[in-house]
């Protein structure tokens, strides 16, 4: 009878024993952690090993262990040591190792959803931005479809990023974590950080942290630079397009200081302009005439997850020039002429930013970011003179507490200023236009805030909440709630929400450029008070993988409503805006589809949906604001050969009709159609990598469509009529293009 038993309880035990351990690996950093894929787990005293996949999980099989621990290692994180014991399954966190300064990157994905953001965030890394010429942010977007490039004046090609269907102010965008486009910036800030100088853009859509302030209401764009201490040694490269303009971009990084301690990037971009043309005969410019020249250094020295000091400090420099208009426009003779019609933007803008941190241990640090920025405007549009001059700071003191072991408290104080003087006049009169003169803008806000991230059941379920109090010194003090969750149901599924308030600060004419290039009078009927809005958004993410394919499927939906709002009445007279407050309802519903497949690591397939509804209820009528599609599709497709020696990309882009500004009251020859048609362009590139050297050629708007008479009264450009408000998609037609890129690592 013993014999009997002895020998069912080891036959039990070979059973149980050969049940494979299942589990996730995950590396802590200070207080951010992320998942680990490649990270090797093995039995103590034992060769049978495996590795995490991409997701960091791992399932060892367990088929003769007696020893029941595991060995769980990561090059630059502290190896360990785990009883297993009774369980099956595992979640195990590394910490970083402090004395190798290695780190763990993941450079073989495109872009995708972070699986480890408490909100959703898409990331646009490297390897995604080479997709295209990406020659400046607006055109790095083609793969993805929850950022919208909108002209928002055609003949300088000024564009915004527009998300959930607003207008680009809506949405904070963030170089290096800060708060850097805005104001006079706005209009051509995007332009001048060249893809060649981004690591990574992070999308967010909807409600975000209250660290960077108060302003974010459709989402967060975060420009991400390449870091010192990782970027290649030298990068170098050049673009030309078929019209003739030029793009040169050279990177060069290095080490400095007896023991290398310090980091350094210098980065130099210039753009030489194009050749006039005229492919829709209209008589002006399909783009303008850009000259830009822009240096930006970055220094970094120690490590901000590590005890001590670390800092970071960016110093950059734009002097840019702009000229569109007719083709006889000469900006030497006719600028300001009532002859020849003609824009001319030139600016210079210095900027610079600090972000230190000191490390007392792995639970405290306090982190002090600093930056600000001078923008000084000459332009003139057509015979309106536009001269500005902005000042810009902020500053942010936060300190930041790990407690209990896993729950994250930031708090501190903030402050933001702004000072933009703008002078307007007329060099004919003719129009009567009665907005000439002097304007100031100014910001004041003092701020505090708090936000506290909970990590419960083992990073199952993660609930971020914070709150701002801000002191506008005019219009007095603003409440700020935001909150978002994270509930990761398995390694698969995972849920997010999100809820909460934002403002901002209307800066009419930087923001509103159409305004002083169009012949319309400017009407102020009230003094602009903040555009305030409530924010709410739910999110699943589904990440899969069969054999050698992985892919994400991907729902989310957005709402944002507006408790006040600005935008210029350019309906009720045609030779008009109007600028008011607008109180009453106001709402932009965003519902967004997406799904990517790889497949054996070679094909990347992605396709998207996009359903907008934004309007306005304006007695008692619903009314949808203009430049919305309510449908919008997009398709991207990439693949490259086994060795990578080639690569091939094309995404396509699908417009449903937009409302248009109403014209029924101009004469006739002047009357655009109350909506746009339908269109989608094609985009398509080929790349040749060899060694260290990538050749790339590609077209853009492949099919060559263009929007039909996008500016009204073109003929006529000094007569009443004329309007660059109703530009609703391309102007310039085919681009083709092609450049060169080689790097020493």
């Amino acid at each position: 009878m013993r014999i009997v038993l002895i020998a069912f309880l080891l036959a039990t035990s070979s059973t149980l024993l050969a049940q494979a351990i299942k589990g996730k690996l995950f590396g802590l950093e200070g207080s951010n952690k992320e998942i680990l894929p490649g990270a090797l787990v093995r039995w103590i005293g034992t060769t049978t090993a495996v590795s995490a996949n991409e997701n960091g999980v791992f399932e060892l099989p367990a088929d003769g262990i007696t020893d029941k621990r595991i060995i769980a290692s990561m090059a630059g994180f502290v190896t360990d040591t785990i009883a297993v014991g009774d369980k099956t399954y595992l979640s195990i966190t590394l910490r970083r190792n402090t004395k190798v300064l290695n780190e763990v990157t993941v450079t073989d994905r495109s872009g995708h959803i972070s699986g480890l953001d408490i909100g959703k965030t898409e990331i646009i890394n490297q390897r995604e931005l080479t997709k295209a010429a990406c020659c400046d942010m607006a055109g790095c977007f083609g793969t993805q479809a929850s950022v919208q490039p909108q002209t928002t004046n055609v003949v300088t090609n000024a564009q915004e990023l527009r998300i959930l269907g607003l207008s680009g102010v809506y949405n904070q965008i963030l170089f290096d974590g800060l708060p850097m486009v805005y104001g006079l910036n706005y209009t051509y800030g995007i332009s001048t950080y060249p893809g060649t100088i981004i690591d990574n853009i992070y999308v967010s859509k909807g409600t975000t942290s209250v660290l960077q302030g108060y302003e974010s209401i459709s989402g967060q764009i975060n420009l991400e630079s390449k870091q010192p201490d990782k970027a290649d040694l030298l990068y170098l490269n050049g673009y030309m397009n078929s019209f003739g303009e030029k793009h040169i971009n050279a990177n060069v990084a290095t080490a400095l200081g007896k023991k290398k301690k310090w980091h350094t990037l210098l980065a130099l971009h210039t753009v030489q302009p194009a050749n006039k043309t005229d492919g829709n005969n209209d008589g002006f410019m399909d783009l303008p005439l850009l000259t830009r020249y822009m240096a930006y250094s970055k220094w970094k020295y120690g490590n901000d997850k590590q005890k001590g000091f670390a800092a970071q400090i960016g110093l950059r420099i734009v002097n840019e020039k702009r000229i569109g208009g007719q083709m006889g426009y000469n900006e030497k003779y006719d600028v300001g002429s009532g002859t020849v019609y003609g824009q001319s933007v030139r600016y210079i803008q210095p900027e610079f930013y600090v972000k230190s941190a000191w490390r007392f241990n792995d639970d405290h640090a306090l982190v002090l970011s600093v930056s600000g920025f001078y923008h000084d405007q000459q332009s003139w549009f057509g015979t309106t003179a536009y001269n500005a001059l902005q000042q810009s700071g902020y500053l942010n003191l936060q300190h930041e507490w790990i407690w209990r072991d896993k729950h994250l408290l930031k708090y501190g104080v903030s402050y933001r200023l702004q000072e933009l003087r703008e002078n307007i006049r007329f060099a004919d009169t003719s129009l009567k236009r009665g907005y000439a003169g002097s304007y100031l803008t100014q910001l004041h806000v003092p701020g505090v805030f708090a936000e506290n991230a909970f990590h419960w059941f083992d990073e199952k379920v993660v609930l971020l909440t914070g709150a701002r109090l801000d002191n506008h010194h005019v219009w007095g003090t603003y409440f700020t709630p935001r909150t978002m969750l994270k509930y990761a149901i398995n390694d698969k599924h995972t849920l997010r929400a999100s809820a909460g308030t934002g403002w901002r600060q209307v800066n009419l004419f930087s923001e509103q450029l159409n305004l002083l290039g169009s012949s319309r009078d400017i009407v102020f009927v009230e003094a602009l008070k903040p555009e305030t809005a409530f924010n709410w958004g739910v999110s699943h993410t589904y990440k899969f993988s069969i054999g050698k394919t992985t892919g994400t499927l991907s729902g989310d939906f957005y709402s944002t409503h507006f408790t006040n709002q600005f935008f210029p009445d350019y309906d009720t007279d045609p030779t008009k805006a109007y600028i008011r407050n607008f109180t009453g309802v106001s709402r932009s519903n965003g519902l967004q589809l997406e799904a990517s497949f790889i497949f054996f690591k070679q094909l990347d397939v992605r396709a998207a949906y996009n359903y907008l509804d934004v309007y306005r209820i304006v007695n008692g009528v619903k009314t949808n604001l203009p430049f919305n599609p309510q449908n919008r599709v997009m398709g991207a497709v990439s693949y490259r050969t086994r060795n990578n020696r080639w690569q091939a990309d094309a995404n396509v882009h699908w417009f449903d009709k937009m409302r248009l500004p109403d014209t029924r009251n101009n004469p006739a020859p002047y009357v655009r159609p109350l909506y746009s048609t339908r269109y989608y362009t094609l985009n398509v590139q080929l790349t040749f990598k060899w060694k260290r050297l990538d050749i790339y050629a590609g077209c853009e708007n492949l099919f060559n469509y263009r929007q039909p008479d996008p500016i009204i009264s073109a003929e006529n450009p000094f007569g009443k009529y004329f309007d660059l408000s109703s530009v609703w998609g391309p102007t310039r037609g085919r681009e083709i293009y092609a450049g060169v890129r080689w790097s020493v690592k």
